[in-house]
């Protein structure tokens, strides 16, 4: 007699239901095994992952270039090509992040709060793994194992979904990860690799609502407004950043010239780098001609209002007059739009209206300007005195982040583990009763 067809949880057939839903099925039974684990057991996983990594690195190699292949014979542009690219240094680099994940606090069981009730009853906030985190993310096949540690090490089980270009680097490494979780004991599905290229794959994750407890996407602003939009799967928004830096009427001149030209030029195709300069009109026409020349020198075009295209004809620097979609651009490249404002408040205005909420600063020797300036900015951070480049994980402290959260909700800012869990309160007694 054949039997029965095996359950779900949400009392299904499993052969009834889509491969990614199967996916998302396995995870959440991984899910289940792994939250209650303790710490050593997930550390000595995390090492036999980065040990399989350096073992196993030419043959993610002789995948990634495959991806790379591709990508070339497609006319990717050159910077997007080296985001995709894996060599042996780069991954000996990724497994030497997962040993430091390895070495962070495990945030599972951190009491958040706790006390005793007048009546007797003992009440604790702990922290408890999310579940099953869904990540959607474009290009870098270092975010895999990245994702994979960060949610390893704070008791969540993994469904990845990144991009067609690098789906022979992932799965490549998604195969390495599997591989040493069952050396060390634990479920190979708390990682996976959502099965499918196609954007419908992409759309089951995101209405897997139920089996998948939250989804976090990566990438540009398309992609993170679809899933933002589309989702019913509970989102954490990452960010673009149109972060700003402000000119301050009080500012050090030399330090506000090396925080812009940092800030923009240090890295500019990540979301922490500065789309924006404002500068407070009576420091413009000594600071512009000055600005205008080390942002040239760093190779940086500057889209300026007009006081900033009248700046430029003077020093012979041809300056695109900017609008609203300079404003508005997150332009990841060598592109910064610029304009003079008249105070401090018109500066706020400025970056509430046109940012995206990730990161602004202010350049200033007045410490009230520099108080005004962080109590009006609803950002998730704000600089004083300091290169919007500061915004990371790993510059914060927090040892590695799962993506920059620019939302209000759960988690804001960088994302570090404590972010990828929630909270249960369990409450102790000794036999007390509700009464009327």
């Amino acid at each position: 007699m054949r039997p029965a067809p095996a359950t779900t949880l949400l009392g299904m057939s499993s052969e009834t239901e889509s491969p990614v839903r199967q996916a998302a099925q396995r995870a959440r039974t991984a899910a289940a095994m792994i939250a209650p684990l303790p710490r050593a057991a997930k550390d000595a996983a995390l090492l036999a992952v980065a040990d399989a990594l350096r073992a196993r690195a030419a043959e993610v190699v002789a995948a990634n270039a495959e991806d790379v292949a591709r990508a070339r014979a497609d006319g990717v542009s050159d910077a997007m090509v080296d985001r995709l690219t894996l060599t042996e240094e780069r991954i000996a680099g990724v497994a030497s992040d997962v040993r430091d994940v390895a070495g962070l606090p495990d945030p599972v069981g951190e009491v958040v709060r706790g006390s005793t009730l007048p009546n007797g009853l003992e009440l604790r906030q702990l922290r408890v793994p999310l579940g099953v985190v869904g990540i959607i993310y474009e290009g870098r096949p270092n975010v895999t194992a990245d994702a994979a540690a960060l949610c390893l090490k704070s008791g969540n089980a993994v469904l990845l979904r990144g991009s067609s270009s690098a789906y022979a680097s992932n799965s490549a490494l998604v195969a390495v990860l599997r591989d040493a979780l069952a050396a060390a004991g634990l479920p190979p599905d708390a990682v996976q690799l959502v099965p499918g290229q196609s954007r419908a794959s992409v759309h089951e994750l995101m209405r897997a609502r139920g089996l998948v407890d939250v989804l976090i996407p990566r990438g540009g602003a398309g992609l993170i407004r679809t899933v933002v939009e589309e989702s019913t799967v509970p989102v954490i928004e990452t960010g673009t950043g149109n972060c700003h830096v402000y000119v301050d009427e009080h500012a050090d001149l030399d330090l506000a010239e090396k925080i812009l030209v940092n800030s923009k030029a240090q890295r500019p195709s990540v979301c922490n780098a500065a789309e924006t300069v404002l500068v407070h009109q009576s420091v413009a026409d000594v600071f512009l001609p000055r600005a205008l020349a080390a942002l040239g020198a760093a190779g940086v075009t500057v889209h300026g209002d007009d006081s900033w295209v009248k700046a430029g004809a003077a020093a012979g620097v041809e300056v695109p007059l900017a609008d609203d979609a300079d404003w508005a651009a997150e332009y990841l490249s060598y592109d910064i739009a610029a304009a003079v404002v008249r105070s401090l408040d018109d500066a706020v205005g400025h970056i509430r209206r046109w940012s995206s909420g990730h990161t602004e600063a202010i350049v200033t020797r007045d410490t009230g300007a520099a108080r005004r300036f962080t109590a009006l900015v609803d950002s998730a951070a704000v600089m004083v005195n300091a290169s919007t480049r500061f915004t990371d994980g790993a510059e914060f402290g927090f040892g590695a982040e799962i993506g920059i959260s620019t939302q209000k909700l759960h988690a804001r800012g960088p994302m570090g583990l404590p972010e990828l869990t929630s909270t249960k309160y369990v409450v102790t007694g000794d036999g007390q009763l509700k009464g009327q």
